[in-house]
């Protein structure tokens, strides 16, 4: 195997592999990479390259001369996606990152950097969340098979970093939103599917069922309970007119969470890319490959909602279902280590939700 020589610091030269690049955040990080003038960026879809498949991934990585990887392939969703496909999110996260990881280190690629996420860290956590917690408690159930891939992923960069003296490095970023973020209320975050409701119960509620018809088109079927509480029927006509509606939401609104902006989260990246090693490996744990990404200040789901009602216009009744499970109490993670690295998040998280909700708006109608 023949090792490349490379720098510290990705230059507008370098060829970069981004793995998941119509994601929101591999799309980010290819926006931001474009910005900063880097021209050779390499993106495959997953019907040009099937990353489940060794032998396909293998013959990518053979023929292209591949100076940096950036792995931000996975499958992701909410509490709900989670509890239903619990194998999927398991067997996929772990074969895709598997064989990127080992075909990067098979061609010589000695430099990563690998998307975790923060429900790796145990359910009943310190708070603020450490780095060093990882490993430290069970998990939350909800999300068990894909935080357990996501920890197989940090020790399996950590494990090449040891034996093969490359540099693969992590990054665990908070909950994340912005441009392409999953509208689907079957299987998205918690932020997007409530400016998704809330738009949806204003649109119900103006008696504007056209502009219904285009979002169930572009951003997946509207589920018949919620369609219900919105007082349509079929082909999403109104079965009244109705300026009073309830939105449905699941669990008591209490936990808190943390939300950074992706494009926040893009800079963080080329960030961590640039870092040079001796500074990288004096801000973060012993042989730890990975460090915690965040804003460092949390709200509760009970008080988004309310932000997002106030930024999308929805004035009617929300209701809490408190005998859906809530997730994790609290989940804010501890920033000080990518601070003193050099980085903080800069978009606010009220100017980041009203930009992020014109973007969505204006493929739906406003």
């Amino acid at each position: 195997m023949h090792q490349k020589s490379q720098s510290s610091i990705p230059n507008p030269q370098s060829r970069i592999f981004i793995a998941g690049h119509r994601g929101m955040m591999g799309s980010a990080i290819v926006r931001r990479l474009k910005t900063d003038g880097f021209q050779n960026i390499i993106t495959r879809t997953r019907q040009e390259l099937d990353l489940t498949d060794q032998r396909v991934v293998r013959t990518f990585f053979a023929t292209e001369k591949i100076d940096y990887v950036v792995l931000a392939a996975a499958k992701v969703g909410g509490i709900h996606a989670n509890n239903t496909y619990p194998a999927e999110f398991i067997y996929n996260n772990l074969i895709i990152q598997t064989n990127i990881i080992h075909e990067a280190w098979h061609t010589g690629i000695k430099k990563l950097l690998f998307l975790g996420s923060s429900c790796i860290y145990p359910r009943e956590c310190p708070q603020p969340i450490k780095e060093e917690y990882l490993l430290s408690g069970e998990l939350e159930k909800t999300n068990e098979p894909y935080a357990v891939a996501k920890i197989a992923g940090i020790k399996m960069c950590e494990a090449y970093n040891r034996q093969y003296g490359t540099d693969y490095r992590a990054v665990m970023p908070t909950n994340l939103y912005g441009p392409n973020d999953n509208y689907d209320l079957e299987n998205s975050h918690v932020l997007p599917a409530l400016i998704r409701k809330f738009h949806l119960a204003k649109l119900a509620a103006q008696g504007d069922t056209e502009t219904i018809k285009e979002d169930e088109a572009i951003h997946g079927p509207i589920p018949s309970d919620f369609k219900e509480s919105l007082g349509l029927i079929d082909d999403c006509k109104l079965k009244t007119a109705n300026s009073k509606l309830k939105v449905v939401l699941w669990g008591t609104g209490a936990p808190y969470r943390e939300f950074l902006h992706v494009d926040d989260m893009a800079d963080a990246c080329i960030h961590v890319m640039g870092i040079d090693d001796s500074i990288y490996a004096a801000h973060t744990l012993p042989g730890c490959s990975f460090v915690n990404v965040g804003k460092g200040s949390d709200i509760t789901i009970r008080e988004l909602a309310r932000l997002i009602t106030e930024i999308v216009g929805y004035d009617g009744e929300v209701v809490w279902d408190d005998s859906k499970p809530d997730g994790t109490p609290k989940k804010l993670l501890d920033v000080s280590r990518i601070k003193k690295l050099g980085w903080q998040a800069s978009i606010n998280l009220q100017q980041g939700i009203e930009s992020t909700y014109k973007t969505y708006s204006s493929k739906v109608g406003s």
